[in-house]
């Protein structure tokens, strides 16, 4: 029977599942979300920070690219507070780069997305790091975001709205009564080491890479697949604003700062074992060797970190480089027939927000509730506030 205020019950605290925690809370449902390790301690706690302006998929993935731009415009209102509002350049150094100029601006104008040609002097004026081979260079809106910023900003905001956070609780089963409907969980109390049962009357699989996990827990093959990738940081700020080269998305071709370093990013591999993915010492080579084409001065210095994360993509044929970068919500009701659970997978940290919103749509409307979503209007409350006093645990 459903109660009078809905209930609803997240797995996963990344990006997606905060952000549809504040958007479910605002929007009045009694929220709990269940994390296995610490918030954000997954994908969304290693990425790179790329805020998107969409330039980088405008060519082959231009549904990912208009996603990126509008809700780069939106980030950068309600969470000022997590952004580093620089910019980023498209740089050209051959001949295929300066080929690729020309698909640049064509996908560019057909997604709306902002752009500047700049002569390679300008750039150099801006960034004296960059090598003086630049042929062609673009200006786009890249920004470049602090990962635990953004997720305590918008744990805070959720908080504030009574969504409590339940951190070092991993789901085991996903109970269901004779009609196939999600009731409940078993979920283990990794700090206390007890075993407990959540109720709810709506549960949201929003574990990214591990979202087809949860899902097979109520017997479903979820089309998700996780395309890990490799980061080097580097501990010197060899630029202020993302440089990207100018060609097909690859290895090694975009630098992001990141407070006092700056971050090569990164590799696409598929993987079998998302919760053990070595880093192999020849990805590690193959990004400082591409970096270098950019910012020469990678090869002579030292690494900060190297680290690794895997994207969660919705599976399609094709290599793991070139799959769409878009989100998908699943009604598993409509598409497994079972009743009150509801998955996300795809998108960006840059999408997390309008993620968010779809899935909470979908889910307001099986209640009949006609609440708008308000998530793009308000700022978020300060990180801080969540992280100074730690997650509220009922």
């Amino acid at each position: 029977m459903i109660s009078k205020k809905p209930t609803a019950i997240i797995i996963g605290a990344g990006f997606t599942g905060i952000a549809t925690a504040y958007d479910l809370a605002m929007r009045g449902f009694t929220v709990d979300v269940l994390e296995r390790g610490e918030l954000g301690s997954g994908t969304s706690g290693r990425t790179h920070g790329l805020l998107h302006s969409g330039a980088r998929y405008c060519v082959h993935d231009q549904e990912s690219a208009i996603e990126c731009i509008v809700e780069n415009n939106i980030l950068r209102k309600i969470a000022r507070q997590c952004i580093e509002a620089n910019a980023g350049y498209f740089i050209a150094l051959n001949e295929s780069d300066e080929e690729y100029a020309e698909l640049f601006i064509r996908g560019a104008r057909d997604c709306a997305l902002p752009y500047k040609e700049v002569t390679p002097k300008g750039l150099l004026m801006v960034e004296p790091q960059v090598t003086p081979d630049i042929r062609r260079a673009f200006c786009v809106q890249d920004g470049t975001f602090d990962p635990l910023r953004l997720t305590y900003a918008f744990a805070a905001s959720a908080r504030k709205f009574g969504a409590k956070f339940h951190p070092y609780n991993e789901v085991e089963e996903l109970i269901q009564d004779q009609t196939k409907r999600v009731i409940a969980a078993k979920v283990w109390d990794r700090v206390t080491d007890t075993h407990l049962d959540y109720h709810a009357d709506v549960w949201i699989n929003t574990a990214g890479a591990w979202a087809g996990k949860i899902a097979s827990m109520a017997g479903i093959d979820l089309p998700v697949k996780p395309v890990p990738g490799v980061m080097v940081a580097v501990e010197k700020r060899l630029c202020q604003n993302t440089i990207n080269r100018l060609n097909e998305p690859g290895d090694g071709d975009i630098i992001l700062p990141q407070r006092r370093m700056v971050v090569i990013g990164t590799t696409s591999f598929e993987a079998t074992d998302v919760d053990y993915i070595p880093i192999l010492r020849e990805q590690v080579d193959q990004m400082v060797a591409q970096g270098s084409e950019m910012i020469p001065a990678i090869r002579t210095t030292g690494y900060r970190g190297i680290f690794m994360s895997s994207r969660p993509l919705v599976k399609a044929e094709g290599e793991a480089r070139n799959l769409a970068r878009t989100f998908k919500v699943y009604d598993h009701e409509s598409t497994d027939g079972i009743y009150g659970l509801f998955s996300m997978i795809g998108g960006k940290a840059t999408t997390c927000r309008a993620m968010a919103e779809k899935i909470a749509d979908v889910v307001t409307s099986k209640f009949q509730l006609d609440i708008p979503c308000r998530t793009a209007e308000n700022e978020l409350e300060s990180y801080r506030k969540f992280y100074q006093s730690g997650p509220e645990i009922a």
